[in-house]
């Protein structure tokens, strides 16, 4: 006899990027298995790969992920990890007093959104006659390059260049090699580089604060959570 099939709630949430309405529903147990099995191997990519299937599965297939920025990507998995998980996370956080005591902090991640910079540009002023235009990192990005990598951060930056203008002249990254690109990029000065690096810095992203005080010392302080990691404990 067969047994009985159990009903799944779909929810909506709506991408930062584009303020686009996405249907989505909690994982089940067999795509938590996947994810939990990643996270164990502590190999990045396969999280990555782990992350891609379940967001994919969990969005009924409709949406690809791999061209959404990494922020969009990390904000859909923390929605459908409220729903299928609970909505309340613990966290161990670090009083900044001491930098050492750490406080149990309860998050409700319904809460948690993505936060824009305020002046956040995609145009970047190398000189007077040249501008750069960049685009955030997308979710492929994070599939292919190796954080650690000093190179593979490098080629990230490479990447995600759209267009360079000099004066009236347009160069669009279509029309530009790589080898150019990375020959541009390596003859800019510190303060140049400090500006294009500016813009990855202040891209939207998650971020909550959050309230701790020091059971030790009394002093209450906050804490910024900053990227999905933080969230997840």
């Amino acid at each position: 006899m067969a047994l009985p099939r159990i009903d799944t709630p779909t929810y909506q949430l709506t991408l930062p990027s584009t303020q686009e309405k996405i249907d989505y529903r909690p994982f089940l147990v067999k795509e938590q298995k996947i994810i939990m099995m990643a996270q164990e191997s502590k190999d990045e990519k396969q999280i990555v790969r782990s992350m891609t299937d379940l967001i994919s599965s969990c969005t009924f297939g409709k949406i690809d992920i791999s061209n959404l920025p990494t922020y969009d990507v990390e904000y859909m998995f923390l929605k459908i990890r409220s729903k299928s998980a609970g909505e309340t996370v613990e966290l161990n956080l670090i009083c900044p007093d001491d930098n050492k005591t750490k406080v149990p902090t309860k998050v409700n991640l319904d809460d948690i959104q993505v936060q824009m910079t305020v002046g956040h540009s995609n145009i970047v002023d190398i000189t007077d006659t040249i501008k750069l235009y960049l685009r955030h990192p997308v979710f492929s990005d994070a599939m292919t390059i190796d954080s650690e990598n000093t190179e593979s951060v490098f080629k990230l930056l490479n990447r995600c260049i759209v267009k360079i203008v000099y004066g009236d002249t347009e160069y669009n990254k279509v029309d530009i090699s790589e080898k150019d690109i990375e020959e541009f990029v390596d003859q800019l000065n510190t303060e140049q580089f400090e500006k294009v690096i500016n813009f990855f810095n202040t891209m939207p992203r998650l971020r909550h604060v959050v309230d701790v005080t020091n059971p030790k010392t009394k002093v209450r302080s906050e804490v910024l959570l900053e990227g999905l990691q933080n969230f997840l404990g």
